[in-house]
């Protein structure tokens, strides 16, 4: 009895060793098209937390500003220094600026670990350059202190250049970034295990939801632990931690079942920026076959004045004056029908409508008028 358990055994090893392979061909097969779970998803309860507070920039030279909060502020700090200060009228000159301090404080950090801020004026300054923020203690929404800046010089990422009749400026001056410019004091603890019914699960969130994308990723994760998903909607699916796998073994857990490579699919959307002219055109959006006419109207108005000078023979009336004329010419340009085939991949349509001579400004409307005569096989967004 022996050998044949061992010999069953083997044979089940090779068949699974035959549909990994088969898969591995399948994505192979398309790759390109392909992306890593860890990609396209989120784990539910690993997220940052936004952190604000109110800072003071100082050291500026001359290029802060003059209201009366940067004063203020400057006024409080110096009071609870114990230094003398009679009022904020007594702080002249714009070498401080009011600022924004903002800091993402991420789901992995630590207490002593240090978060990026970034530092935005509030006030009238014209330039961080050269500033360097005070300590500043950053709240959460909760209120609570998480972290707190440390005195740290401003980076603008530019400059600035002023003359007496002029001045020339590189990238945005009031607003500024402090790498490493904070230290966490209390961290947030991430939650992303959840007990139901006594099992241990993992929500897998979608970037972006679509329910074939959700199976597949279903498909890839079952093959490495059986029946341990459920694809709740489109844009989230559960697995279920197995119960041998400790709380060691979670973070192993996590990278296996989320390593898989998975076809993406793209739903077929058409998005339109008018004010920019920017087309954004999905892979498998497609038209029907129509005949698209281009023309255009050329109206060109001139505004021009002339000289009315009447003559009546034998009389004095009339008088000289300046009549305005309008010239008003109309020029329309012949269009013709363009019968347009069936266009199933990007690269055809983009010909398809190249061969029009199409502008940005054309395609909108084009892309538009396939949407109401319903020949365009794709949703239109305009942004």
């Amino acid at each position: 009895m022996k050998p044949r358990l061992i010999h069953s055994f083997e044979t089940k090893q090779s068949f699974r060793r035959l549909g990994v392979l088969f898969a591995i061909l399948l994505c192979t097969i398309e790759v390109g098209q392909c992306e890593r779970i860890k990609d396209i998803v989120d784990i539910q309860g690993i997220r940052s937390n936004p952190l604000r507070g109110a800072g003071l920039v100082v050291g500026l030279a001359g290029t802060g500003d003059s209201t009366l909060l940067s004063r203020q502020m400057l006024t409080n700090i110096l009071r609870s220094s114990e230094e003398l200060v009679l009022s904020p009228a007594d702080l002249t000159g714009g070498n401080i600026a009011a600022v924004m301090v903002t800091a993402e404080l991420g789901a992995t950090a630590r207490e002593g670990s240090r978060i990026d801020v970034d530092v935005s004026a509030i006030g009238d300054a014209k330039s961080l350059q050269g500033g360097m923020l005070l300590p500043t203690p950053l709240k959460g929404l909760d209120g609570q202190i998480y972290a707190v800046t440390i005195a740290a010089g401003v980076s603008i990422g530019g400059w600035a250049a002023t003359g007496d009749k002029g001045s020339i400026t590189k990238n945005h001056q009031t607003i500024g970034r402090i790498p490493g410019g904070a230290i966490v004091e209390k961290e947030e603890t991430a939650t992303f295990l959840e007990t139901i019914g006594g099992f241990r699960f993992i929500s897998l969130n979608l970037r972006n939801a679509d329910f074939l994308t959700a199976e597949r990723i279903s498909q890839a994760i079952n093959a490495d632990y059986p029946n341990s998903t459920l694809v709740i909607d489109a844009g989230t699916i559960k697995v279920r931690v197995p119960n041998e796998i400790t709380q060691v073994g979670i973070a192993g857990f996590i990278n296996n079942i989320t390593k898989s490579d998975v076809k993406v699919d793209t739903p077929a959307v058409v998005v339109v920026n008018e004010r920019t002219g920017t087309i954004v055109v999905g892979e498998n959006v497609g038209i029907s076959a129509v005949a698209i006419s281009q023309g255009s109207l050329v109206i060109k108005i001139k505004e021009t004045e002339f000289v009315s000078q009447p003559i009546a023979p034998f009389s004095d009336a009339g008088t000289t004056a300046r009549v305005p004329d309008t010239i008003i010419g109309v020029e329309e340009k012949d269009g013709y029908l363009i019968p347009v085939q069936r266009a199933v991949t990007v690269s055809d349509l983009a010909k398809t409508l190249n061969a029009i001579g199409a502008t940005p400004t054309d395609l909108i409307a084009i892309f538009n008028a396939l949407k109401v005569a319903g020949a365009l096989q794709a949703k239109l967004v305009i942004m």
